[in-house]
């Protein structure tokens, strides 16, 4: 935590060598870099929980979609489609970018 490096700092700040305070700072160092790898983890746990459960309620609403436009009829559909805004009809038309999630480049560390 923040108060091990401020006290592996301060301890090696009476006196000690040039080595000594480099080893404390390096010591610090991983300590921070743990504690940001723990957390980053952590968040990227609860990120793909999130995801998981997104995808299903997407699956589940596509599901009832489908089966709602089965179920109505040519007029109901076609009444329905034009209460719509023309971005729900037809998203790539508008902004060919805003339809496809952005895509990152490069492995992850984690």
């Amino acid at each position: 935590s923040l108060l091990t490096i401020v006290s592996l700092l301060s301890s090696s700040a009476s006196g000690a060598s040039v080595v000594a305070i480099d080893n404390k700072i390096e010591q610090a160092m991983d300590l921070v870099k743990n504690h940001l790898m723990y957390a980053v983890r952590e968040e990227v746990e609860v990120l793909k929980e999130q995801i998981k459960e997104l995808l299903e309620k997407n699956s589940q609403l596509e599901r009832e979609n489908s089966l709602l436009k089965t179920l109505a009829s040519p007029e109901q559909l076609e009444k329905f489609q034009s209460r719509l805004p023309a971005e729900v009809l037809c998203p790539q038309e508008r902004d060919p970018g805003a339809a496809a999630p952005a895509q990152h480049s490069g492995g992850s560390a984690v």
